[in-house]
Order: C-alpha cells, then sequence, then structure tokens
C-alpha cells in the first residue's frame, strides 16, 4: 500500500522493509526456558544472601560476598552466560557479575579505612552503602527480569 504526499497529491514510495529477524538460538544442551529461568534462581540465590546480611549481625555486602548462595549464584553466571548471549537476558547476567565484583572491590574500599583506627565510620559508611546498593541492584534486576526487559549494560564477551 503506497501512502500520499498531502502537499502534492502523488504516492510516495514507502521505505523497504526488512525481514524479521529468527531470535537467537539456543545452545542444544539448554531447553528453550532454561536461561531465564536459570536468571531467576540467580536473583534468588543473591536475594537470600542478601537476607541473611539484613536479618543477622553480618552486613548485607559480607552476607552477600561471602555467603554461598552469592557465591553459587556467581559460578552459575558464568557457566549459562554464554546460553543467554545475543537476548536480553545476556545483560542481566552482566548486571548479576558487576554487582557481585564490584560490591567486593568496595567491601576492600573499605578496609583502608578500617586499619586506622579513625577511619572504622568510614569503613562501616562504606559498606552500609554497598549493602544497600546490592540490594536496589537485586531489586531492580529482577523486576526488568519479571517485565522482560533489560537490565544494565550487557558485560563485553
Amino acid at each position: 500500500m503506497t501512502d500520499i504526499d498531502h502537499d502534492t497529491g502523488l504516492p510516495t514510495a514507502s521505505p523497504p522493509q526488512r525481514p524479521p529477524q529468527p531470535p537467537p538460538q539456543l545452545p542444544p544442551h539448554l531447553p528453550p526456558g532454561a536461561p531465564r529461568t536459570v536468571t531467576h534462581i540467580i536473583y534468588a540465590l543473591h536475594a537470600w544472601s542478601a537476607l541473611i546480611g539484613i536479618t543477622s549481625a553480618a552486613f548485607i555486602v559480607t552476607a552477600f560476598l561471602a555467603g554461598w548462595p552469592s557465591i553459587i549464584g556467581v559460578i552459575l553466571n558464568y557457566a549459562y552466560r554464554s546460553g543467554a548471549n545475543g537476548t536480553y537476558l545476556e545483560s542481566h547476567f552482566g548486571w548479576q557479575i558487576r554487582t557481585f565484583w564490584f560490591a567486593l572491590l568496595w567491601v576492600l574500599i573499605g578496609v583502608v579505612p578500617f586499619i586506622t583506627f579513625i577511619g572504622i565510620p568510614v569503613a562501616v559508611g562504606i559498606w552500609v552503602v554497598t549493602g544497600l546498593w546490592v540490594v536496589y541492584r537485586i531489586g531492580r534486576g529482577w523486576i526488568a527480569l519479571c517485565d522482560g526487559k533489560s537490565v544494565g549494560k550487557p558485560l563485553p564477551a
């Protein structure tokens, strides 16, 4: 069907239509829903670690980094992220991996002022803010996953 230019009354050529692109193929060893299910499981593992930090004497961030649920989650991230390449789930795997490693970086940065007696409040402040940041990233990522949307930027391959 052609469009009509309202100024000249002449037909205008419509731009060529692209053929629809097929969705990226999953590796043969993964069933179609596997990456999405694994992504939900990983968010649940990270949330579990954060919940342990909230409900215990530990900081959120230390429970997140040292708790076995998050460690299992990061291992699953690395094991399954290739199955999500080219899909919106790829961004979730990158988001989760970056959350873990940047949280570790901030914990290590907090160790520096902790070594000095005067810097202990600064270190505790860094760790509390990092814990809240971890909770935010788990929540934001999981909500985006439930909505079927990507989050953040994907990691380079």
